[in-house]
């Protein structure tokens, strides 16, 4: 399952972020394989929003179908 296809309010695991650039930039926001977030908002042809602790990261539609994820 991919990033754009998770569910307001569902807590979640990254398995997978493909892209080696994309991957060094998600570390600086706290998003990398093993992590546990919670997607807070999905806005309609929009933008994920992720909640990582106390921080939340807005996620564009097209990057998020590139990162793999999994239901926690």
């Amino acid at each position: 399952m991919t990033l754009d296809l998770a569910v307001r309010g569902q807590k979640i695991e990254v398995v997978k972020i493909p892209d080696a650039n994309i991957r060094a930039q998600a570390i600086r926001l706290g998003i990398y394989e093993g992590a546990q977030l919670i997607c807070s908002e999905k806005l309609p042809a929009g933008p994920i929003i992720l909640q990582n602790r106390m921080q939340e990261i807005a996620i564009g539609r097209n990057l998020a179908k590139k990162i793999s994820i999994k239901a926690v």
